[in-house]
């Protein structure tokens, strides 16, 4: 059955939304595990406690990264064509970064030479923190506009360089992204071990809350008063053909809290960022890491909510060429590869959540050095 053209393509916005949200809240707490190892863990033992805490879970977590990809792939083919030739380098770098993850988990600890273990635990701590600050990066990049434009054969052409990627409203929100997971990661280690890891952690998430706080509201400011925004002027119908050069759009200042005046109840996203945070901060201190670790990933998903908000309907808008800008409108697929990836979705995506709640509560429990000790062979 087909279902409405015009609704599956909202209905796939939201979907790609609820992909980028998992992946942040699961993956998102390994990354940040992984960019505090070096820094929480004193001792080689406190180390292993710290990677067993992500060890059994992160490459089943990792799937929602894939999955959110092969989504943008199917559902959106026009931004994933402009977006992975644009972010070609820096996504090489994510590449690059997250390889060390696997071989890290598993080649850790095989050997008791202190070298190489150091070197694997900062190894572990590049495949966290840099895709956490580059991921916010490019979505600074994507709010800012990126240099593409198509021709009469809907070829995108880039622009850009890396380099180019790194300015500064981006900059900031890649920090937005990185203090975001580690606060994340932060709550995960004050819930899954024990002091004094559980003591440092604490304290590490609400530092990192406060940097999130201060770092999304001077975004916010900065989108107010220092970026223009994208505007559609005249466009097709809604459940028409994609087309990106079908419409007309203008810059703005301001345009991008448009959505705010038309719809208020998109301030609630906001919100969700910043109270989340703080409640983090106030919950973590208080010894209530599980309900933390809840008001952290409901900050997550309040910025993340923002940054789709605020851009509505754009998916990846051009500075060069306005008018070739992306909307979740004209950059869809057809509507019979959006129904079938529906039904898909509908039937597989409760299924690994019921198999991931199942992992996560056959496996819980703090890990503690002395567990270590008494397990050292089948430990991580």
């Amino acid at each position: 059955m087909l279902l409405d053209y015009e609704t599956l393509k909202l209905v796939w916005w939201l979907l790609v939304g609820v992909l980028l949200i998992g992946f942040v809240v699961t993956d998102g707490f390994d990354m940040g595990v992984g960019a505090l190892l070096p820094f929480l863990g004193k001792t080689d033992e406190e180390r292993r406690v710290i990677i067993n805490t992500v060890g059994p879970h992160w490459d089943g977590n990792q799937v929602w990264f894939i999955t959110a990809g092969g989504a943008i792939f199917a559902a959106w083919p026009a931004v994933y064509a402009a977006a992975f030739s644009g972010f070609y380098v820096a996504m090489l770098l994510v590449l690059f970064a997250l390889f060390f993850r696997p071989v890290g988990f598993d080649y850790r600890s095989k050997l008791k030479d202190p070298r190489w273990r150091s070197t694997w635990d900062w190894g572990l701590f590049i495949g966290g923190a840099v895709p956490a600050l580059l991921f916010g990066v490019a979505f600074g990049n994507i709010i800012l506009g990126v240099p593409f434009q198509y021709d009469e054969l809907l070829r995108p052409t880039y622009t850009g360089s890396f380099f180019g990627l790194l300015r500064p409203f981006a900059l900031l929100a890649g920090v937005v992204s990185l203090s975001m997971l580690v606060m994340h990661g932060a709550v995960w280690l004050a819930l899954r071990t024990a002091d004094p890891i559980e003591s440092r952690a604490r304290r590490v998430a609400q530092v990192a809350g406060l940097v999130l706080i201060a770092a999304f509201a001077a975004a916010g400011v900065w989108l107010w008063l220092g970026v223009e925004g994208y505007r559609i002027v005249t466009m097709p119908p809604t459940d028409a053909l994609p087309n990106p050069l079908a419409k007309t759009v203008v810059t703005a200042a301001g345009a991008w809290l448009e959505n705010y005046s038309r719809y208020p109840w998109l301030l609630a996203a906001p919100l969700a960022g910043l109270l989340g945070a703080a409640a983090t901060i106030l919950l973590v201190g208080a010894g209530r890491a599980g309900w933390a670790f809840v008001t952290s990933a409901s900050a997550m998903a309040g910025v993340i909510l923002t940054a789709g908000g605020s851009m509505f309907p754009f998916v990846m808008p051009s500075n060069t060429h306005p008018g070739h800008s992306l909307t979740l409108w004209d950059a869809s697929s057809s509507q019979l590869t959006l129904t079938v990836m529906f039904w898909a979705a509908a039937l597989f995506v409760p299924i690994i959540l019921a198999y991931t709640t199942w992992t996560y509560r056959a496996m819980w429990g703090k890990w503690t050095v002395e567990y270590i000790r008494a397990h050292d062979k089948e430990a991580y």
